[in-house]
């Protein structure tokens, strides 16, 4: 570990230097029982001691990053996503499939924007994508348990993150679209932490009989907020808010109970002709 630390980016022959040590490296690294958890284990204990150090609330920020690999036997590691290569000679989209492996993880921040470190990381790879369009088509996702789903992800790194940290009421998990999940927003009520997501589903809300956008667009501008997006170029937000009733999925309705949550509207002022505005 010593020679593949001091010579990071090196290929592990030349790390290694010796053919003893280079197998030495391979065997460790085809161990199944070698996992993330241990290795990663002092640094979530550093990550903790820095958040016991920090005053006020931390900001626990979760997403996923794709490593690409080109390999001649890509089925060997596994693959990421589906992308587009191009037309054919019929002018019809090709698709091919990335190799490599995916990583989701939680950083802590200060409000200030301080990093503290990771606070939990999962790694995974897919098999091919082979009938996934074809089970869609059978079943509705809504009803089909989290549990199993790949967006369980989301879970798992919240719940590991509170218990690495601790004091679950100074903590904000942060996610985005994807993150926008029921089962996710009772496991933060279950543990007593708070979240900001922001949300891509228009759900039921109140007595079932509207959604929450129709509730938000009764709500009054409680004030504005103006930040740059790029160089020069500023945005005026026009900001809602209230607490809502929001009633789970109909398809979960009798696995999970209604919420009151808060709902934060934004809206952009004045856009600029070309751009479609902020919402």
């Amino acid at each position: 570990m010593k020679q593949l630390g001091s010579a990071v980016g090196a290929t592990i022959p030349l790390a290694c230097q010796d053919w003893a040590n280079t197998k030495a490296a391979y065997r460790f690294r085809s161990n199944a029982s070698v996992t993330e958890e241990p290795i990663l284990a002092g640094h979530f204990q550093s990550t903790a001691q820095r958040a016991a150090a920090a005053e006020g609330l931390l900001l626990v920020l979760q997403d996923t990053t794709e490593f690409v690999f080109q390999r001649s036997a890509p089925e060997s590691i596994g693959y990421t996503k589906n992308v587009n290569s191009g037309r054919d000679k019929e002018g019809r989209w090709r698709q091919h499939k990335l190799c490599g492996v995916l990583m989701h993880a939680s950083l802590a921040i200060t409000l200030d924007g301080l990093p503290l470190g990771l606070t939990a990381a999962r790694f995974w790879t897919r098999a091919r994508f082979k009938g996934l369009l074809a089970l869609k088509r059978q079943v509705t996702q809504t009803r089909v348990p989290i549990e199993t789903k790949e967006n369980m992800r989301w879970l798992e790194n919240m719940r590991a993150s509170t218990a690495v940290l601790g004091d679950a009421s100074r903590l904000v998990h942060i996610g985005d679209r994807e993150n926008d999940i029921y089962e996710f927003f009772c496991a933060t009520q279950e543990l007593d932490t708070h979240f900001v997501v922001r949300t891509c589903v228009n759900r039921l809300a109140g007595d079932g009989k509207h959604t929450v956008a129709t509730e938000m667009a009764e709500v009054g501008v409680a004030g504005y907020h103006r930040f740059e997006i790029a160089d020069g170029d500023w945005v005026k937000l026009a900001l809602k808010y209230k607490r809502v009733n929001i009633l789970p999925p109909i398809g979960k309705a009798r696995r999970y109970p209604p919420l009151s949550l808060t709902v934060i509207h934004a809206t952009e002022v004045d856009p600029p002709e070309g751009r479609k505005p902020i919402d």
